[in-house]
């Protein structure tokens, strides 16, 4: 029997249409989650700007918030969230283990560690570089002056081997002083034992700003030997939480460009601008494809505002650190914060 193409085409096409329109299965991460009543997310010891607790037990920042507005999409509760502070050598085990649903700890994506952690980066939450601190009473001023001398450093971090590499590319024989503990590296550079202290530049800043004495008697060097893509992670083979985790950081970013924020959401779902619609749930229900109600997006908002909010109070004019945009401002305005379209 003869089929003419235009049949098959038109069946081809009929069927995308309908795999497209198929409410996502919930995936066992997301189950669990539900049952347990909490999302548990796996976040630096203490590091200002990201993830850093009070007094009273209240964690703050950047890779914090992004947990919170997860945990308001998926539970309708930001509070919702179980927080376990993982130093860099704890991190992936705890995220492979299943002790943590998603790590939030300003973690760099590489190759090897997409190809070798069994894990996903769900985007970029903070695009950033390593950097050098040294004293102003050093008078070094660049990174490269640096020659012969001892640098504080972490181990288990890309950081470690970034600066072996910036080492032997320009020949600059530095001799690295290695801690498993950050707050070991950071105390050793301040008491004086190391020139330098080497981390990423917005955890200098995050450093210098909590723990020097007199944050003018440091100085950030200006060049960076390195990129750092930022962001949460998650285990490979789920990926029903994958695509949930991902979208909640794009429609962050996509809110932010469309102007809807914390204080406007209620108002903004009478918008007649169809992405905005979108991103509300107002019209297409774009939270059935991802095993959610259609007013995911517009809860997460409602918790921690959109990623422009979350990057002024955290890390950015508001905040003390005080770090400009930069590299982390919206496409459409010099950077390279690029949301992936809700629709």
């Amino acid at each position: 029997m003869m089929i003419s193409k235009t049949k098959v085409a038109l069946g081809a096409l009929l069927a995308i249409g309908a795999l497209a329109s198929v409410p996502a299965h919930a995936g066992a991460t997301l189950d669990k989650i539900k049952k347990n009543g909490q999302v548990v997310c796996g976040v630096n010891t203490g590091l200002a700007g990201f993830s850093q607790a009070d007094a009273s037990g209240n964690w703050t920042g950047l890779d914090v918030d992004i947990c919170k507005a997860i945990a308001a999409a998926v539970l309708g509760d930001a509070n919702k969230v179980k927080w376990v502070p993982l130093n860099a050598q704890q991190r992936f085990t705890a995220l492979q283990s299943g002790e943590v649903d998603i790590l939030s700890r300003n973690t760099t994506f590489s190759l090897t560690r997409d190809a070798s952690l069994g894990l996903h980066v769900t985007g970029v939450t903070y695009y950033d570089g390593q950097g050098f601190m040294v004293t102003t009473k050093s008078k070094i001023k660049d990174a490269k002056q640096l020659k012969g001398q001892t640098v504080c450093v972490q181990s288990g971090t890309t950081t470690e081997k970034n600066l072996t590499d910036f080492s032997k590319a320009n020949g600059l024989g530095i001799k690295p002083v290695v801690f498993e503990k950050v707050e070991a590296a950071t105390g050793a550079y301040f008491s004086g034992r190391c020139v330098a202290y080497t981390t990423d530049a917005s955890g200098l800043a995050s450093v210098r700003n909590k723990e020097a004495k007199n944050s003018d008697d440091h100085v950030i060097l200006p060049q960076l030997i390195s990129k750092e893509p930022l962001g949460p992670m998650v285990r490979r083979g789920d990926d029903e939480w994958f695509a949930i985790a991902k979208w909640v950081i794009h429609g962050l970013l996509e809110a932010e460009e469309y102007g809807v924020t914390q204080a406007n959401v209620d108002q903004q779902k009478s918008s007649q601008d169809p992405v905005v619609q979108r991103i509300l749930g107002t019209t297409e229900d774009t939270g059935k494809l991802l095993g959610l109600d259609k007013e995911w997006m517009a809860r997460a908002l409602k918790a921690t505002g959109n990623y422009g909010e979350i990057f002024e109070r955290n890390v950015g004019p508001k905040s003390a650190l005080k770090l400009p945009r930069g590299a982390n401002n919206l496409w459409n305005k010099g950077g390279l914060m690029y949301a992936y379209p809700v629709r």
